[in-house]
């Protein structure tokens, strides 16, 4: 089963040596990896496949199609994917190492960036997604944890497309794709999604930065939902008075 996996010591995926552990995410580890042909470091995404054999049929191609649209979103803006494999029972994904921190980090540590910084990882973000979206591919799952800032100020987006694969794993269906704080209506309702459904989560992320709170919230997944399909938020300039009109206008606008 996945979690017998996950308590057993992990040398190699595939032709990866695997260095450290670097952190859990929603659908298994994140590694610090080495690739031994070209001596570059990278990190591995690992995805636990507790599935049934039909299922897992499923997210074989799912998994495959997604992979290949990963690849094609060269972009600065973008973390590379390398790479993909699966070993028994896990699929990962070898991409490029950052060094940097998750905005989730950045935000939780209570600091408040300046309007200049947050407008700057914004746009850095938006040049990313645009850059899919005109690809046809949409991220589905645009959050602070899926943003990574760089120490020379650099903007990444991680995990295109790994909530659209994830989906397909039982496990977690108890979840709605996406973070509920962060989902567009049409995600919450269930409709199919375009690029707009990112842009609506990049403008809840920029309420977030901008004002220190999430636009929509509620004690659970439902009243959060509630929220998002219902209310209105206030214009983060009246949380935060050092906003200028034009970000209160582009947030109302995402």
């Amino acid at each position: 089963t996945a979690y017998s996996f996950k308590n057993m010591v992990i040398e190699k995926l595939g032709r990866y040596v695997i260095v450290e552990e670097i952190g859990q995410g929603a659908m298994g580890v994140v590694y610090k990896a080495v690739d031994p042909l070209i001596d570059r470091t990278v990190a591995i995404k690992t995805i636990n496949l507790d599935l049934s054999k039909e299922e897992l049929e499923n997210f074989e191609k799912r998994f495959q199609r997604e992979v290949q649209s990963a690849g094609e979103l060269n972009h600065p803006n973008i973390v590379t994917v390398y790479d993909v494999g699966r070993t028994e029972g896990v699929a990962y994904m070898a991409m490029e190492f950052l060094e940097g921190k998750e905005l989730r980090e950045i935000l939780d540590s209570g600091v408040v960036l300046p309007i200049e910084k947050i407008a700057h990882i914004a746009s850095q973000v938006a040049e990313g997604l645009g850059f899919a979206h005109e690809r046809g591919i949409v991220h589905r799952d645009v959050k602070p944890a899926n943003v990574m800032v760089m120490k020379n100020g650099l903007v990444k987006i991680t995990d295109f497309g790994i909530a659209q694969m994830s989906s397909a794993s039982r496990t977690m269906s108890g979840m709605v794709m996406g973070s509920p704080k962060y989902m567009s209506p049409e995600q919450v309702v269930g409709q199919p999604v375009d690029g707009r459904s990112d842009i609506f989560s990049l403008g809840v992320m920029l309420y977030e930065m901008l004002t220190g709170q999430a636009p929509f919230s509620g004690e659970n997944v439902n009243a959060i939902m509630y929220q998002t399909l219902n209310s209105v938020p206030p214009p983060p300039s009246t949380l935060s008075p050092n906003v200028p009109e034009m970000l209160n206008f582009i947030v109302a606008k995402a």
